[in-house]
């Protein structure tokens, strides 16, 4: 298999894995990476640039594009910005999860989203094989703290859940186990940008 443009990790590093469109990303995505990377005690953050979400309609903007916008909001050493799945072949998280575990044996990946993708985790494609195979660290999202606590997955998986001063360790553990950050939240979204005419497809 050619692996060459695959990120570099190494056996035994933690490794958060932040998935989406990122069409376009934003100083919000910036702004969780950052918070992962002090408070989980993260090695490194991969940027997962999707070919497309399978959950919306609409299609994102041409891949290089959004990838050098991503370059271009988060300039940190310890982020990668990837277009993995698009070399994998993947377009759902579960299979893409599947795939980097194979490859990357030893690497302790966490995987990141939003309090607002919490809200609807139960309408991912085997929603419960990932959250039984990758710890989970979710960021709080303007206004998505009440309905995330009332999200399904929070409800069936409430005793894995383990306490936000808890989460240096959650690299560590073994699944099912996840943890919500209550971090200073920013106003930032992609939908606001391109609502604005911010961010136009080339």
């Amino acid at each position: 298999m050619d692996r060459s443009g695959w990120p570099l990790a190494f056996p035994g590093e933690a490794v958060g894995l932040l998935g989406g469109s990122f069409d376009p990303a934003h100083e919000g995505h910036a702004h969780i990476t950052r918070e992962a990377l002090k408070r989980l005690g993260l090695a490194r953050v991969w940027w997962l640039v999707s070919p497309g979400n399978p959950l919306k309609a609409r299609q994102p903007a041409p891949m290089a594009e959004r990838i050098a916008r991503a370059e271009a909001v988060m300039n940190d050493p310890r982020v990668v910005i990837s277009d993995i799945e698009a070399r994998l072949g993947t377009r759902y998280t579960a299979a893409t999860l599947r795939r980097l575990k194979a490859a990357y044996p030893g690497v302790r990946f966490v995987w990141l989203m939003g309090a607002d993708n919490l809200a609807q985790f139960h309408r991912w494609q085997n929603w419960e094989w990932i959250i039984g195979n990758v710890p989970i660290a979710v960021f709080a999202r303007p206004g998505t703290r009440l309905e995330a606590r009332g999200a399904r997955a929070v409800e069936e998986y409430a005793r894995y859940r383990i306490p936000a001063e808890a989460a240096g360790v959650l690299p560590r553990m073994a699944p099912p186990a996840w943890c919500f950050l209550n971090v200073p939240m920013m106003p930032h979204s992609s939908s606001a940008i391109r609502a604005r005419g911010d961010w136009v497809k080339g």
